[in-house]
């Protein structure tokens, strides 16, 4: 079992949905779509979390762990799915404040 993302992310996380489509274009200009499979929609979160180093640290130890490796995530307006994070960045503040900043891209199990 995949493990939980539990930490909440900043209110400014933004997301892309991606559709997979198959087309099929006619000579007299008709065109016919339908989706392509059965998770034809794909979702990507730009997603940030601002917090003390301790805070920041957990966080990049768990995507550490999960390297190539789903976990489970819900993100805003949607319901919990699998993802995967390919790297982040982290921003030191100051005052032992830090921003870490990750891309989170829906996958699918069987």
């Amino acid at each position: 079992m995949a493990e939980v993302f539990t930490w909440p992310v900043r209110l400014e996380a933004s997301g892309t949905a991606t559709f997979a489509v198959r087309a099929a274009q006619f000579g007299d200009g008709y065109r016919q779509t339908s989706a392509d499979g059965l998770n034809s929609k794909r979702q990507s979160w730009n997603v940030s979390r601002v917090g003390k180093q301790a805070l920041i640290r957990q966080i990049a130890d768990f995507l550490d762990a999960h390297v190539g490796r789903s976990f489970l995530w819900t993100p805003p307006l949607s319901t919990q799915g699998y993802y995967q994070c390919t790297g982040y960045n982290s921003v030191a503040h100051g005052a032992d404040n830090y921003t870490l900043s990750a891309t989170f891209e829906q996958h699918f199990q069987p």
